[in-house]
């Protein structure tokens, strides 16, 4: 018999945390929620005060069974779920199913699964914070009374099985937004001029500046000919060069926000992939003999803030690895979001000495990547700033003026360990110039002009959305993932090309939310309904109050919009082909996976068939068929045989209708980081990397 019974939500949590506790205690998962909302009625009564109907989750029975017993035969019983609202909610409701006094010392909290946060931990437990537990509540209801009743208007007035959610309406109302933006852009025209220059046998690039001293737009052709027209001759004179020491200071450690986006540029993880590894990085890994570790700090966070510990860790470190020109000389301040709950440290290592190589054997390969960027972010922002030496040289031929710049790392600092990741994919590179000097002579060998148009905005990625979610303070960390989520899911946008983009189905939901419910879809409405649950969580505003104003008005619109929305009938688009088994015309339809064909004559007829795409390929294995372009159920494109499953030829890489020169065997496109390589799948023949 165990003297205490410690509750957490997972079992891998469970098991890294018994191993730290000793023999008195025994460690169990309760596998996250036990109560919750009931999902076959509202559960919550309007009439009193919005009292939530809590029922015990299905198939939570034997678990909760299995906690009581263990409960029973225990001198005291620990909750210790996750540091956030939600498991402060997790440990409430387990305190109710197992009869634990909520204000006695039963919760213990900790940022981190190391031996010493968690012995530390369980010396000082506390009472259930209620105050948590009533923002979590809130949120829960409040998205309760948002879903369940416009969702049975929208199965009423489209079709079944739609849902409208708080923060997930407005995440497609932004996609929309940028859609509009983009079909609504005009392009406007601009030029520049590049030219190559030569110092001796040195050559560098300049681009065109301006004329005298004024900076000169180029709009048009014309404006290109009349600078042309000003040019006398191939000599230059170097009218100015400027040179300055220019200092970059790392970016900071990871929140949940910027984890989710750099994961997504650096490693191409989806959101939902990315918190579900670092889930498991968290809550513990087997190392062998050094048995189960938390290998990282709490994933759900908004602050920067890093414990003195952690840095004295990283500056001994650093020292030793490079060398105390490394360190950072003086501690930077880091700006806090306005809306950032600052209740956790960043996400982080649990010890800087843990080097990513060290892991190898015990971590899955993603487990691996996403380990070692959040290592190497973390040191990075402990280390010193990087000095680059820059140069500005000003050319004049006339009163025509081209200027270049270049740059050279001087010091790398934290660039020895990493540099962030951009939208764009774009690195900052060395671009040498010579040992240019005011009045030398140059030499232009040769000059381009280039005809330009101004880009549309970009549609959003995963990165670019939860950014824009987290700068407008509309959700909190543990929600951007389960909201881009679930818009996918329910068919509202798509993917093209790793950029969402608005289905029809999203298109017309948003029309009819954004009519009756303009307050669901105000993104200003929404970020300050979140302040208002985090003034909840802070004790300052009673959670019923915020409830009960909201719902002042959203009943309001509910009855008007029972009135007043038209049905709306939404036709299948023809698939252009028919059906082999009734003759009837084929149509396109949503499914989970996306897109597919389906007999028109159902539920007569239930044929249905992937939307397949012939490249023009013949199969070079059974010579006979067609090679088609298919998706996996996770949506990644692959090449396959069209007599499948007669032939089962299967290829990762686009097959090209031509063969290899050299052995005659099949060619394919390989797709690199940075572009694309056709490549032979027998011989070692290559072509030039093409971008």
């Amino acid at each position: 018999m165990s003297d205490y019974l410690v509750i957490v939500e997972s079992p891998a949590k469970a098991k890294t945390i018994e191993r730290y506790l000793g023999k008195k205690y025994k460690v169990k998962a309760s596998m996250g929620h036990v109560r919750d909302l009931p999902k076959s009625q509202m559960g919550v009564y309007k009439e009193d005060n919005f009292e939530p109907k809590y029922i015990t989750i299905r198939g939570k029975g034997p678990v909760l069974k299995e906690l009581k017993t263990a409960a029973k035969k225990a001198k005291k019983i620990y909750l210790a779920a996750d540091p956030d609202r939600e498991g402060e909610a997790i440990a409430w409701h387990l305190a109710h199913s197992l009869n634990v006094d909520i204000t006695s010392d039963c919760r213990v909290v900790f940022n981190e699964i190391t031996k010493d946060a968690i012995t530390e931990s369980f010396k000082h437990p506390r009472p259930i914070n209620m105050n948590l537990v009533d923002a979590q509540q809130a949120r829960r209801i409040l998205d309760r009374l948002v879903g369940y009743n416009i969702s049975p208007l929208l199965w009423k007035k489209v079709k079944k099985g739609l849902s409208a959610g708080r923060v997930q309406s407005v995440a497609v109302r932004l996609i929309i937004d940028r859609e509009k933006e983009i079909k609504d852009f005009i392009p406007e025209e601009y030029w520049s001029i590049n030219a190559e220059f030569l110092l001796g046998t040195e050559m560098f690039e300049a681009s065109f500046y301006g004329i005298g001293k004024e900076k000169v737009e180029l709009h048009s052709e014309d404006d290109v000919n009349n600078v042309l027209a000003q040019l006398k001759g191939n000599k230059f004179t170097v009218d100015s060069v400027t040179k300055k020491e220019r200092r970059r200071n790392p970016a900071v450690p990871f929140t949940t926000s910027s984890l989710q986006q750099e994961a997504a540029r650096k490693l191409n993880f989806r959101a939902k992939k990315t918190m579900m590894l670092a889930q498991q990085l968290y809550e513990g890994i087997d190392l062998g003999k050094e048995g189960t570790v938390g290998l990282i700090t709490y994933m759900r966070t908004d602050s920067t803030r890093i414990s003195e510990v952690a840095q004295k860790e990283a500056n001994e470190y650093i020292q030793n690895k490079f060398g105390e020109a490394y360190l950072q000389t003086e501690k930077r301040k880091e700006k806090k979001q306005s809306n950032a709950q600052d209740a956790h440290e960043a996400v982080r290592p649990t010890s800087t000495l843990r080097e990513p190589s060290s892991l190898k054997e015990f971590l899955s390969r993603d487990q691996l990547r996403l380990y070692k960027l959040i290592w190497e972010r973390f040191l990075a922002s402990q280390m010193a700033q990087a000095v680059m030496d820059t140069m500005s040289v000003d050319l004049k031929n006339g009163e025509v003026k081209f200027r270049a710049t270049g740059s050279k790392v001087k010091f790398p600092g934290f660039m020895k360990v990493y540099v962030e990741g951009t939208d764009d994919q774009t690195e900052e590179s060395e671009k040498m110039l010579p040992n240019l000097q005011e009045n030398d002579k140059v030499l232009k060998k040769d000059i381009e002009p280039k005809q330009h148009f101004t880009q549309p905005p970009p549609r959003y990625t995963e990165a670019r959305l939860v950014k824009t979610l987290e700068e407008l303070g509309i959700g909190r960390p543990s929600t951007y993932a389960p909201t881009l989520d679930t818009i996918q899911k329910r068919g509202y946008v798509s993917l093209d090309n790793k950029r969402f983009v608005p289905t029809e189905l999203g298109e017309i939901i948003h029309v009819l939310i954004l009519e009756f419910f303009p307050e669901v879809l105000n993104v200003d409405f929404t970020a300050i309904m979140e302040q208002n649950l985090d003034n909840v969580e802070d004790g300052k505003v009673n959670w019923v109050n915020i409830i009960s104003d909201f719902y002042q008005g959203f009943e309001k619109s509910l009855e008007k919009a029972e009135l007043e929305m038209q049905h709306v009938e939404i036709k299948d688009e023809p698939a252009g082909e028919d059906c082999e088994l009734c003759q009837n015309p084929m149509v396109f339809k949503m499914g989970r996976y996306g897109k597919f064909m389906a007999c028109s004559n159902f539920p007569d007829c239930r044929n249905t068939k992937p939307i397949v795409k012939d490249i023009g390929v013949k199969c070079p294995s059974c010579k006979e068929g067609n090679v088609i372009e298919r998706k996996s159920k996770k949506k990644r494109i692959f090449y396959g045989c069209d007599q499948y499953p007669g032939c089962e030829f299967i290829s990762w890489d686009k097959p090209l209708p031509r063969n290899c020169p050299k052995c005659d065997s099949v060619l394919v496109e390989k797709k690199l980081k940075k572009g694309v390589q056709v490549q032979c799948i027998q011989c070692d023949y290559k072509e030039e990397q093409q971008k």
